[in-house]
């Protein structure tokens, strides 16, 4: 007889709950949230914050949840099913995590690199390197100009060139981490979630524990008070500014994951009655309050790192009179001292040439992203005691935190094309691995990083805007948000508040739709540029991209996008037909697959409920394989085995 197939489960409600955290908690939560707070009002930044998150991340979110695990398909197949017309919003969806993964996982290549030299004592970015010549030794110029840490990442990590247009060598210590990261993601993604959400065990519960070490270590530091005092000192004011509550809103749309899929392709794997209403507001608070404490440890190391950065201004400032020893001044009193030669000299106290050495100041100098990660960080390490060990801590929990993103991110192709066309997940996963390795030697050549600056500003954030705004209006305006409630009431065994129907009715895609035209306005004003690192200056440089780097830019933006309006047409004028057997008309039942001939007289957003509940089986496997059941020898088991399947049940 024919064996039935059934698509894969998670093992437990924490591996999933553990899967959904591992992927929307990322590296922004540690390096971007706190930029945006300390550069938004500090503490007041949580208002809005938080306020955002209540009207549009937590709606977005259990919608996504939900659709997922009612259909139990990837992204392709659930708008597909939802709107055939909006079908083109997974493929879109799947577009934008392979651009996201393309670049998302050199970042972790930069972090297992930085890993895998911290295993010495001292650190190699502790000091400037010297140039030994016959009669004298100096200081790398370059090095002398910026810092030691700042000089290793741009020098010796990256090789970096002075623009995008140089540098096509391939910078060889990075493309072998790059080669390890894309190994490492192939082996977890291999077997699907049996395989992925064993790992997700450690990569999501470690960055934790080295979070909460972090915070312990730098609270013992001198300075890391100062730190967090200046962090939540609410400015008010700025809350009152349009721009605070764009950045607020983006930074929720982007921290829970919202529109890659992945998502979606985590709930598909769920039990239909599963309580997705609940894991959405547990998952979102868990991540906003990761970023706080995430937030915490980078200004009680920073607070610290100030603080030694301000007793060496004062011992390196020559102040007037020269009889005066400040060797054992300090910063405090050094500031008083400033202050009154401030009040004596008035207009001729520029030409002292005195700085003020203020821990104000140094805190003041807000970084984000690889410059918080791989040079603040880094530096304040240095002055750790046992400074190799947190190293080795601390780019481990990146690693960690990154590839936690990275599986959703695959999850979000994999899973849809996999239910979709009916491809080995194992071929697919090696081949979709081993393509964005290939693609992704881009990012490790002299000028890398430049490209990995142009992905980050303009693959993701306009085309997952788009894609959101169309999955809200998908449900809400052309499904319906009357039929989806009565959905998830059968879903769930009970009706969600009447707050989510008025959230996806009107509010959230109105937010939605100001913050894409606000998004729009800022691309339009600020023309396509980049940081470049000039060499001989050691110093970063605003420039703009060349004519093909802006047409680059825009390509990234419409590919991402084209999917959406090629099948909104192809399905318009009946190319794509599902009468003719094509993907569209294929449905699920008992773990089969059946070919249902459409009906004219059945509507595209025909309900969820009635007859439409299919449950996607994966491609046929081996014998052995997670995603046929296990084989009973005896009446019992397979009694036992049948009650589980029609438990799990793939029709309403």
């Amino acid at each position: 007889p024919e064996e039935e197939e059934e698509r894969p489960a998670w093992n437990s409600k924490l591996q999933y709950i553990l899967a959904q955290v591992g992927f929307s908690v990322g590296l922004g939560n540690v390096w971007r949230f706190p930029y945006l707070c300390q550069k938004n009002g500090g503490g007041a930044y949580l208002v809005p914050y938080l306020i955002l998150l209540i009207l549009i991340g937590i709606p977005l979110f259990f919608l996504e949840l939900a659709v997922g695990q009612r259909i139990r398909r990837g992204s392709i197949g659930v708008w597909n099913y939802i709107s055939p017309r909006l079908g083109g919003i997974g493929f879109a969806s799947c577009l934008v995590c392979f651009f996201v993964a393309l670049y998302y996982n050199v970042i972790i290549s930069w972090s297992l690199f930085y890993f895998s030299q911290s295993f010495q004592q001292p650190l190699p970015w502790h000091e400037c390197p010297l140039i030994k010549e016959q009669n004298s030794t100096y200081v790398v110029p370059e090095c002398e100009k910026s810092s030691a840490t700042t000089y290793y990442w741009y020098r010796e990590a990256l090789d970096i060139s002075d623009s995008i247009s140089e540098g096509a060598k391939l910078n060889w210590r990075m493309t072998v981490c790059l080669l390890a990261a894309w190994t490492m993601v192939c082996l977890a993604m291999i077997k699907g979630i049996q395989s992925s959400g064993k790992v997700m065990y450690f990569s999501s519960l470690f960055p934790y524990v080295v979070l909460i070490c972090f915070l312990v270590r730098a609270l013992l530091l001198k300075g890391s008070w100062d730190g967090i005092r200046h962090m939540f000192t609410p400015k008010l004011e700025i809350m009152l500014e349009a721009k605070v509550w764009r950045e607020a809103a983006t930074q929720v749309f982007f921290a829970l994951g919202l529109g890659f899929g992945g998502v979606i392709a985590f709930s598909s794997y769920n039990k239909r009655d599963n309580n997705c209403h609940f894991d959405a507001v547990m998952v979102s608070f868990i991540n906003f309050f990761t970023s706080v404490l995430a937030t915490l440890v980078v200004f009680a190391v920073l607070g610290f790192k100030a603080n030694i950065m301000s007793a060496k201004c004062v011992t390196v400032r020559n102040l007037i009179p020269a009889h005066i020893n400040l060797t054992e001044v300090s910063a405090e009193d050094y500031q008083k001292l400033t202050d009154i030669i401030r009040g004596e000299k008035g207009a001729d106290y520029p030409s002292l040439g005195l700085e003020t050495c203020s821990i104000e100041e140094e805190l003041n100098k807000a970084v984000q992203g690889t410059g918080l990660a791989f040079i603040a960080f880094t530096e304040a390490m240095t002055h750790f005691p046992a400074s190799p060990f947190w190293s080795v801590m601390f780019f481990l929990m990146l690693i960690n935190l990154g590839l936690g993103s990275m599986f959703g991110t695959i999850e979000g192709i994999l899973t849809p094309l996999i239910d979709t066309f009916k491809v080995r997940k194992e071929f697919l996963t090696v081949g979709c691995c081993l393509l964005a390795f290939l693609i992704g030697l881009l990012f490790v050549q002299r000028s890398g990083n430049y490209y990995v600056a142009m992905f980050d500003d303009y693959s993701a954030t306009l085309p997952l805007l788009i894609v959101v705004i169309l999955e809200n209006v998908a449900v809400a305006w052309v499904y319906g948000v009357d039929k989806f409630f009565e959905d998830l009431k059968d879903m769930l065994g009970f009706t969600p508040f009447r707050f989510y129907y008025y959230m996806w009715k009107y509010v959230t895609p109105i937010l939605l739709l100001v913050l894409l035209g606000s998004s729009l306005i800022q691309l339009c004003m600020t023309p396509p540029s980049y940081n470049a690192w000039i060499q001989e200056l050691a110093m970063e440089k605003l420039v703009e991209f060349p004519p093909w780097g802006v047409f680059v830019c825009i390509s990234l933006v419409v590919t991402a996008v084209l999917p959406v309006p090629v099948v909104f047409f192809l399905r318009y004028f009946n190319v794509i037909d599902d009468s003719m057997g094509g993907v569209g008309a294929v449905s699920y039942k008992k773990g089969r697959i059946i070919k249902e001939v459409s009906r004219a007289d059945e509507d595209d957003d025909a309900s969820l409920i009635h007859g439409r509940s299919p449950s996607e089986a994966p491609s046929p496997m081996p014998g052995n394989s997670i995603y046929r059941k296990p084989a009973g020898t005896g009446a019992h088991q397979e009694k036992l085995a049948t009650f589980r399947f029609q438990n799990n049940g793939s029709t309403s």
